[in-house]
């Protein structure tokens, strides 16, 4: 009896300190870290009430108010009738009863929830284009929840932003030690005319394009050299015996991935107010005037410094051209350099070594409660 009751007390025991492991896997961005764990069953099992609303709000999209009550109401009956038919599909393709509902969200399920509710404008109204546009949006939340819960977004969104003043210094310190020469170029830059007579008839929309061409061009850089980082920081943290698998690895390249991406947002974002702020002090209107051949759009003035300081839109456009630049050229210099990779990686190195540890830590609890 007295060692039943033991064998039971360090079984709790044990349970408690793997769930204490699993929670900080999660803390850190690191779900996939946790064995067993699926992100595609965990989170939309856990996501079937979300996904149910959406349902019901698509079985209601249908509804027009210039329709007859008795109308509306059969286009209701119609939806439910058509969902219905495509659970009962999933269910015998699953093996189950027509009318049973599943314990489990999976691969048919989720395309139901697709493609079902997208047939419901096309079949009552025929409107294929709104179906195409449901299909669409039912995919994106898919993945968005996928993205979001199950990789753990939220929690390395979260870690991140923790960090978020040590981040900022570390990568002005960065800046400043990788692109010195650039900033002076930068600057020179900032002070031709030609410069601002492009900017100052660019669309906003166009600029809005050139910054997305700047930030996809940096994510890819990133994306495409992630593998080879996350190969080095697992050999550098967690030594020749670790073994990740390739979901894992996914994840750690994730935080790698949200982790560089937000060092080089901060530093475009610090590029972009010194540019306002040098512009503010030194270029009023009267010279963009002289350099754009035309009157500035001023947003606002005011006095600073004994002068009068007048925000333009051609002073925005500006900055916000150069601080994408920028931003560019320090994602590329951020991991092309040794020098520079290393002292970026260093913190994320010594987190990472913990976190390694407390996984062989986790997986030899794991063991033990199997052979117990």
């Amino acid at each position: 009896m007295g060692d039943d009751l033991r064998v039971s007390v360090d079984a709790t025991e044990r349970n408690a300190e793997i769930k204490g492991y699993e929670s900080g896997f999660r803390s850190a961005g690191l779900p996939l870290l946790i064995e067993g764990y699926s992100p595609a069953e965990d989170i939309f099992n856990r996501a079937v009430p979300l996904l149910g609303l959406v349902l019901c709000l698509e079985v209601l999209a249908p509804l027009n108010a210039s329709w007859s009550t008795i109308a509306n109401v059969g286009v209701v009956l119609g939806a439910m009738a058509v969902l219905l038919a495509g659970l009962g599909c999933v269910n015998l393709v699953r093996g189950r009863q027509f009318f049973s509902l599943p314990r489990r969200v999976s691969t048919p399920e989720l395309a139901a929830f697709v493609i079902v509710p997208a047939l419901l404008p096309g079949l009552i109204s025929g409107h294929w284009g709104i179906a195409a546009l449901t299909a669409l949006f039912n995919l994106f939340l898919l993945a968005l929840i996928l993205a979001v819960v199950g990789f753990g977004l939220i929690s390395i969104i979260t870690w991140v932003v923790s960090r978020l003043v040590g981040e900022l210094s570390r990568s002005l310190g960065l800046l400043v030690k990788a692109v010195p020469l650039l900033m002076i170029f930068s600057l020179l830059l900032f002070l031709t005319p030609e410069l601002w007579q492009v900017f100052a008839n660019l669309p906003a929309a166009s600029l809005a394009l050139l910054v997305l061409v700047f930030v996809l061009l940096g994510s890819a850089f990133l994306i495409a050299r992630l593998p080879r980082e996350v190969d080095r920081l697992s050999h550098e943290a967690g030594g020749a015996d670790l073994k990740l698998k390739k979901r894992q690895s996914f994840n750690v390249g994730l935080v790698l991935f949200v982790s560089q991406s937000v060092q080089v947002l901060l530093v475009a974002l610090a590029v972009a107010a010194f540019f306002i702020l040098f512009g503010l002090l030194t270029v009023n209107a009267e010279i963009v005037e002289g350099w754009i051949q035309g009157d500035p759009n001023v947003i606002f003035g005011f006095h600073l410094a004994g002068r009068e300081a007048q925000m333009t839109t051609e002073l925005l456009k500006v900055a916000v051209a150069l601080a994408s630049f920028t931003g560019l050229y320090f994602a590329i210099s951020m991991l092309t350099d040794d020098l520079y990779r290393r002292e970026f990686l260093s913190r994320i190195t010594d987190e990472m070594t913990v976190t390694f540890r407390k996984r062989a830590e986790y997986l030899e609890l794991l063991d033990g409660a199997e052979d117990s």
